[in-house]
């Protein structure tokens, strides 16, 4: 059983209210063989939604802001908790999640300047799954492997 993003699966819950819509994704919860998650719903911000993206301090600490300076770092992380509830009741080994996602990016997100540059770093989701012994991939990682 996966775990997967909700947006790669159809359901319009981005940032800008749109999907990232992936068919072998999607087909993966038709035949029952996935349950869709969306961190940042279960973190309880709202659809559509000012981006974020996780920034840095001179400490090094990470806050997930919005370009404005609102920070959000709460919700992200209240939603990457509801995700790990959610993957061990389920069992779930393995999660794909969307590429590039301060939540759900996997190896590579934005750099936290809102300049689209990627770095290399995992999303909140991504990284408590990872850090729990679930195999996260991307969509991209996915499709190659599929």
């Amino acid at each position: 059983m996966y775990i997967v993003s909700a947006c790669l699966a159809g359901v319009k819950c981005r940032y800008d209210g749109k999907d990232n819509t992936y068919e072998k994704v999607k087909a993966l919860v038709e035949e029952g063989k996935a349950v869709i998650v969306c961190p940042e719903v279960f973190g309880d911000l709202p659809i559509p939604r000012k981006p974020c993206e996780i920034v840095k301090d001179k400490e090094g600490n990470e806050r997930v802001l919005t370009k404005e300076g609102k920070d959000c770092t709460e919700a992200f992380q209240r939603g990457a908790l509801k995700t790990l509830e959610i993957a061990k009741v389920l069992g779930a080994q393995e999660a794909i999640l969307k590429a590039k996602s301060p939540s759900c990016g996997c190896g590579k997100i934005y750099n936290g300047e809102f300049n689209r540059t990627l770095i290399e770093r995992d999303g909140l989701t991504a990284r408590l799954l990872k850090e729990n012994g679930i195999k996260v991939y991307t969509e991209e990682e996915f499709d190659s492997l599929s």
